[in-house]
């Protein structure tokens, strides 16, 4: 059983008609819901349109809940990008096998160079990010690089091509606790329109990667989809929705959310569905009363003026400081970028936004130590 069988009992039609039926009564009485007691229907209200009237009631239940949750911290990240190759053609994606652009593979000292440059930011927690082309980023080369990354950081994710659970399994001892992976749209007749060639066509393999990374115990999983390609709400719906099924079946596992929305690249794409800021604030605030302990994620894709105002609403994790594109820290700045940022501000600059207004800021996800190792002072790894 994976979550493609449950995605199959659904229609997209039946779902975009639910949730624009819902009423004012309907918000109601999800939000006299207990924490943590929110049913899917319930989440459909909080997204549709009744609840527009609404936000602010959400947006004050969702900060209280967050904090009863997580407190006033902010943990920061920032993405590294390893490779702009990739295999797929996406029509959204300035990485695009058909995009011609120079494309470029960091080297081992390429990596060190530019895990210097992360960790000088105060980081103690590093994103691997890739193209999709496993022949020349696959588990091999991304091993050697988790090696390197160990001897200076405390956890490692990654947002790389989907792979077979055995590799997932084998990259787990090399440092790896967290794997995002963002199935773009659950429309799959849109996915089709956008996916035109290159393993991410295949529409259920990488639907079934949540599935995989939970059987291989993968310790927190990242769920998402592009906003932009089709319906914001309806996809919300299936995020949420794959989201309930994870943390029910896969329980161990931590998991979180992200919420870009289409940024301007090489390859332009029309959206389909506009998400507006105000969307933007009512989708995280229904994904947080739906979930209180799912951690929310927002990219520098968004503005400096709209993530000051919106993390106290839901949010527990931020990017800072970061580049889309591989070398972008220190050692080729001009490759192109997958997308274009918002928030150019430093991680110390976003830091002291966060403590100015109470919160603590986090920079690592996870501890190595809690899996055995311990860094010593030559910065090499021991058995603790």
């Amino acid at each position: 059983m994976s979550f493609l069988q449950h995605w199959e009992q659904f229609s997209w039609d039946r779902v975009s008609g639910s949730i624009y039926s819902k009423t004012s009564d309907d918000v109601e009485r999800a939000l006299s819901r207990p924490t943590g007691r929110l049913t899917l229907g319930d989440f459909e209200a909080l997204i549709s349109p009744a609840a527009a009237p609404f936000l602010e009631r959400m947006a004050a239940l969702s900060h209280e809940r967050t904090v009863e949750r997580f407190g006033f911290t902010q943990q920061m990240y920032a993405p590294l990008y390893l490779s702009n190759v990739c295999s797929n053609v996406c029509t959204y994606c300035g990485f695009s096998a058909t995009n011609r652009i120079p494309r470029k593979v960091l080297n081992d000292a390429e990596i060190e160079v530019e895990l210097d440059a992360i960790k000088s930011m105060g980081m103690d927690h590093v994103l691997f990010v890739t193209g999709e082309a496993n022949r020349k980023v696959g588990v091999p080369y991304l091993q050697r690089a988790f090696a390197l990354a160990r001897k200076k950081f405390a956890s490692i994710s990654m947002e790389v091509q989907p792979l077979d659970q055995d590799a997932y399994e084998a990259l787990i001892p090399s440092g790896l606790s967290a794997v995002l992976v963002y199935q773009e749209t659950y429309n799959r007749e849109t996915y089709a329109e956008h996916h035109l060639s290159g393993k991410k066509k295949d529409f259920a393999y990488r639907l079934e990667t949540p599935d995989r990374l939970g059987r291989a115990g993968i310790k927190k999983i990242g769920l998402g989809a592009l906003y932009g390609l089709d319906e914001w709400r309806v996809d919300s719906f299936f995020v949420a929705a794959h989201l309930r099924y994870l943390e029910r079946t896969y329980w161990k596992s931590r998991y979180s959310l992200s919420f870009p929305r289409i940024r301007p690249h090489e390859g332009e794409v029309t959206p389909k569905s506009v998400m507006t800021d105000r969307d933007l604030v009512q989708l995280i605030c229904a994904c947080r009363l739906l979930s209180p302990e799912v951690e929310l994620s927002l990219s520098t894709r968004e503005s400096e003026h709209f993530r000051d105002h919106v993390h106290r609403l839901g949010i527990t994790a931020m990017s800072a400081g970061s580049k889309t594109n591989p070398g972008g820290y220190s050692v080729d700045p001009q490759t192109l970028e997958q997308f274009e940022i918002s928030d150019e501000r430093s991680p110390e600059v976003v830091a002291e936004m966060l403590r100015s207004g109470g919160y603590e800021v986090v920079w690592k996800d996870w501890d190595s130590t809690y899996d055995g190792f311990s860094s010593t002072a030559s910065g090499h790894l021991a058995h603790a």
